[in-house]
């Protein structure tokens, strides 16, 4: 190991120890884990103590936020049911096939209308890296107790769905793009062995491993630490084999979620206790932590460096990007569905910006964008006022919302948000997405 490396290892060590200790206590105030993070890349990137740089540690920064996304793109889909979209699930129904496209066309335009100097497909790369969600920046807003179960639902699976809903939307941009190594097989290549190829790579690895587990562990012959591995195992074998073909790593790990889950829940003794969240636990846990040292690196090679080349545009745009590009498509998403004003707002309002924003930007620099570096500029100033903004706001919105549903529910029993409450709605979708 260069000694660059070794000090970038124990910079990133100690950030990780010294969070840990104070985790309990940081818990209970408005400062999040990839608040910390994210100020620690930037202290310890190029504009601060300069330990960290893409430049010299490009292959290590890639792996871990590859590896942490394709985790999380797993996890999170796996652990959806068709009862997630079934009972109250016009909310994530709405927010996902209405509200999504809506965003990335709304990124499109306001990025044609704002920012000169990038091309029609450029401006569509970069509403498409900032659509997808992260609820786990504003954790509070999606799990506190006071919000009802239909909200928190709503947002967290949409947040568990629209990355992997984004990433063709991504590559075809991409593909379309000259200059790209992408655009070199054209879009037509690239559907094929992107969209195509992937997802039966993805849907074949996933089943295949979901039914192989139901089959051990009903004979016995599987220990419960080693159904944890396995999970990682068919996750990163389903990501690698689609690498393999020069397909997408991440459509294969999110359609093998997908399948995994299935055959898993399709091979449980009916009426018995679902064991649907115990394998996935692990990749969970570490799918969480790569996460959270990802916002580390984020800080580091982009926001860092972003910082020293604000201006009035780039900041007008992270602006309307987290509030109009954001609230208007969820206004028109909502539309007709009865729910009051207060709960289009707090749904609008916490859409996040956070892990998959920050693995596709990053995906642009190691595809030599041409106009990466005013697009990571803006990317990464969106991302980093979103994980202040949503963080501090989160457990002060969240109370002031349970406040008025409190307040309409006792004077409209028949109130939307206390209808179709969806089963387990309590809990965070996808398990345990991020360290706090």
């Amino acid at each position: 190991m260069s000694g660059g490396s070794a000090w970038t290892g124990a910079a990133v060590a100690a950030v990780t120890a010294g969070y840990a200790l104070f985790s309990r206590r940081l818990a209970s105030t408005p400062v999040s884990a990839p608040m910390v993070f994210t100020g620690f890349g930037v202290l310890i990137g190029p504009i601060g103590l300069d330990v960290l740089d893409l430049g010299h540690d490009a292959g290590p920064v890639l792996t871990l936020i590859e590896a942490a996304l394709a985790l999380l793109l797993f996890t999170d889909a796996a652990t959806v049911h068709r009862r997630d979209l079934r009972t109250g699930g016009f909310l994530p129904l709405r927010l996902l096939a209405i509200g999504l496209p809506l965003s990335i066309g709304a990124g499109w335009l306001l990025g044609w209308s704002l920012i000169p100097g990038l091309t029609l497909w450029e401006f569509a790369l970069l509403g498409a890296v900032l659509a997808p969600t992260d609820a786990a920046l504003g954790k509070t807003a999606c799990s506190s107790p006071r919000v009802p179960p239909l909200v928190r639902h709503g947002l967290n699976v949409e947040s568990g769905l629209n990355d992997g809903l984004v990433l063709p939307f991504f590559l075809m941009f991409l593909a379309a793009l000259p200059g790209t190594v992408a655009s070199e097989e054209g879009a037509g290549g690239v559907f094929w062995r992107a969209v195509v190829v992937s997802t039966v790579v993805g849907l074949a690895f996933g089943w295949v491993g979901g039914w192989l587990l139901t089959l051990s562990r009903d004979r016995g012959w599987v220990t419960g630490e080693w159904q944890q591995v396995l999970v990682l195992a068919v996750a990163f074998c389903a990501y690698s084999v689609a690498t393999a073909v020069d397909g997408s790593g991440f459509i294969a790990t999110w359609m093998g979620g997908f399948a995994f889950g299935v055959a898993l829940r399709k091979g449980e003794p009916a009426g018995g206790e679902s064991a649907k969240e115990g394998p996935a636990d692990l990749a969970g846990y570490v799918a969480g932590l790569l996460g959270t040292l990802s916002f580390l690196v984020f800080g580091a090679v982009l926001l860092g460096p972003a910082l020293e080349h604000l201006n009035w545009r780039i900041i007008t745009y992270a602006v309307l990007s987290l509030t109009v590009v954001r609230m208007l498509p969820v206004a028109l998403a909502l539309a007709g569905t009865g729910v009051r004003l207060p709960t289009v707002a707090y749904v609008g309002w916490f859409g996040p910006r956070g892990l998959a924003s920050v693995v596709f930007g990053l995906l642009l620099v190691e595809e030599h964008v041409p106009g990466i570096e005013l697009l990571g500029q803006v990317v990464a100033v969106t991302i980093g006022l979103s994980i202040l903004l949503h963080g501090m706001s989160a457990p002060y919105l969240a109370d002031r919302y349970g406040n008025w549903y409190d307040a309409a529910k006792a004077a409209t029993p028949d109130l939307r948000e206390a209808q179709d409450t969806p089963e387990g709605a309590g809990k965070q979708h996808g398990g345990p997405r991020r360290l706090r």
